[in-house]
C-alpha cells in the first residue's frame, strides 16, 4: 500500500541527497600528485552550498598539503570548517557583509602566482552573496535595483546579466584577476546548467553586454537608481570595460567541473518512485515561467492522464525541475513553490488520486522557513472547512499562508545545496 505523503517526501530527500556536496564533491578534486605540484592552494567561493562544499574539500584534502581560503554563504547556512573561513551574508538581497567578503576574495585571488591553484566553489545564491559593486555604484543602490528585479518577476538568468555588469568580481572577473590555475567546482541551480549564469559566473566567459542589461531593466519595468543607469550607459558607450567574453585569453587557465546538477537529482527521485512500483516521467529540469502558468500546464497534463490515460497510465509520477518566477502583486508570504501548488490546486479542483509536492532543494521557498509544501486530493475541501479562499490567497501571493493553515508545509531547514526547484505530481488509481 503506497503512502503518497511519505513517497513524495522520500523522493524529495533523494533529490537533495544527490546534490549534497559532502557526498558528491570529492570525485571532482585533483589527484594527490597534481595537488603536490602547487605551491599554494586557495579556496574561495560563494553560494548556498559554499560551506558544505568547503567542508567537503577539507575532508578530502591531504593534511600535509597547503590549504586555506574564504567562502561566503547565506545566513544560517554556515558550517564549522577548519582550514577555510566561512562568512555568512545577505541573500537574496546583498549586504555589506557579502561586500567585504567579496573584496577580500578578490584581493586574495589577485595575489596568487602562476604556481598556485585557486579553487572556486560556485553555487546558487552566489550572485547576491558575492556582491562587490563597481566604484560608481553604492551598495545601497545595488540593493535597490536587486529588490526591484526580485519583485518584477524577471528570471534569474536575466537578473544576473544586470548584476554581472555592476560587479567587479562576477561575469568572469574573478578568474581574470588572478595568475593562478583556476578550478571552478559548480553546483548548478539554473536551467541548462549555464556556467555564465550560475552565481553570475565569476570564472566563466560572459556573452552578455551592457546593452542587454539596460534592455532587461526596461523589459521588466525596473527604474534603477541614477548611478546604475549611468554606469550601464557608460558601458554601452565603451567608457568602461566589458566583462571577459568567450575566447578571452585571461580565462584560458580556468577548468570548470560540474559537481551537481538538477537533472541528476530528478533521476534520483525517479528511482525512488520506481522502487515503490510507480513509473516516473521526467518532464525536464528546465521548466520555467510564472509559477501559476507552469501549474496550468502541469494541471492540463494531469487531467489528460486522469481522463484518458495518456500520454501515461496511472500510477505515474510527473517529475520536473526549473526555477519558476512570481510577479508579486499582493502582500502574502508565498514563495514560488507554494504559489505553484496553490495554482495547481485550483487547476485540479480536487481530482481524486492526485497528490503533489513542490519544494526548493536549498530548503527555503522564497524568504520563508519552509522548503515548499504538499498538495493532497482533499486540500481544497479542507481549506473550505477552514473558511479559506484559494483564489483570493493566490491573488495575494499567499501560498505559504494557505498551506500553513492546512499543516501541509514542508520544512527541512537549510540543506546547504541548491539545484533548483523540485516538483512531483503523483497520480494513483482513483
Amino acid at each position: 500500500m503506497i503512502d503518497p505523503r511519505a513517497l513524495l517526501a522520500s523522493s524529495f530527500q533523494a533529490a537533495v541527497a544527490a546534490a549534497d556536496p559532502l557526498k558528491v564533491l570529492a570525485a571532482h578534486l585533483p589527484n594527490p600528485a597534481r595537488i603536490a605540484g602547487y605551491r599554494r592552494t586557495l579556496v574561495v567561493g560563494a553560494g548556498k552550498a559554499a560551506a558544505s562544499m568547503a567542508m567537503a574539500v577539507e575532508r578530502h584534502w591531504p593534511e600535509d598539503a597547503a590549504l586555506d581560503g574564504l567562502v561566503v554563504t547565506r545566513y544560517a547556512h554556515g558550517l564549522p570548517c577548519r582550514r577555510v573561513r566561512v562568512i555568512e551574508a545577505g541573500h537574496p538581497v546583498p549586504d555589506e557583509a557579502g561586500e567585504r567578503a567579496a573584496a577580500e576574495i578578490l584581493s586574495a585571488a589577485s595575489a596568487l602566482g602562476e604556481q598556485d591553484l585557486l579553487i572556486v566553489l560556485v553555487s546558487g545564491g552566489g550572485s547576491s552573496l558575492l556582491s562587490l559593486p563597481v566604484d560608481a555604484v553604492s551598495m545601497a543602490d545595488l540593493k535597490a535595483v536587486t529588490r526591484s528585479l526580485l519583485l518584477s518577476g524577471a528570471p534569474i538568468q536575466e537578473m544576473n546579466v544586470v548584476r554581472k555588469h555592476l560587479s567587479r568580481i562576477q561575469g568572469g572577473r574573478l578568474a581574470q584577476a588572478t595568475r593562478a590555475q583556476v578550478l571552478a567546482l559548480v553546483v548548478s541551480d539554473v536551467a541548462g546548467d549555464d556556467l555564465s549564469a550560475i552565481a553570475s559566473g565569476p570564472c566563466a566567459a560572459d556573452p552578455s553586454r551592457y546593452a542587454d542589461a539596460l534592455d532587461i531593466l526596461a523589459r521588466w519595468g525596473v527604474q534603477p537608481p541614477a548611478s546604475v543607469q549611468s554606469h550601464l550607459e557608460r558601458g554601452v558607450r565603451g567608457e568602461v570595460a566589458e566583462t571577459p567574453k568567450p575566447g578571452d585569453p585571461s580565462l584560458a587557465r580556468v577548468e570548470h567541473r560540474m559537481v551537481a546538477a538538477p537533472h541528476a537529482s530528478l533521476e534520483a527521485a525517479a528511482t525512488v518512485f520506481a522502487q515503490a512500483g510507480v513509473p516516473a516521467a521526467i518532464l525536464g529540469d528546465t521548466i520555467t515561467g510564472e509559477a501559476r502558468d507552469v501549474a496550468q500546464v502541469i494541471g492540463a497534463i494531469t487531467r489528460e492522464i486522469v481522463s484518458r490515460e495518456r500520454p501515461f497510465r496511472r500510477p505515474v509520477a510527473l517529475v520536473s525541475g526549473g526555477e519558476c518566477t512570481v510577479t508579486v502583486r499582493g502582500s502574502g508570504r508565498g514563495g514560488r513553490c507554494s504559489e505553484f501548488l496553490l495554482a495547481l490546486a485550483r487547476e485540479l479542483d480536487g481530482v481524486a488520486g492526485v497528490w503533489a509536492l513542490a519544494a526548493d532543494t536549498d530548503g527555503i521557498d522564497g524568504v520563508e522557513d519552509n522548503a515548499g509544501a504538499l498538495l493532497a486530493p482533499d486540500s481544497l475541501a479542507r481549506a473550505a472547512q477552514l473558511g479559506l479562499d484559494p483564489r483570493r490567497m493566490l491573488d495575494d501571493n499567499d501560498g505559504y499562508g494557505f498551506f500553513s493553515r492546512l499543516n501541509d508545509l514542508l520544512v527541512t531547514g537549510p540543506t546547504r545545496t541548491n539545484v533548483n526547484d523540485y516538483r512531483a505530481v503523483l497520480l494513483l488509481p482513483a
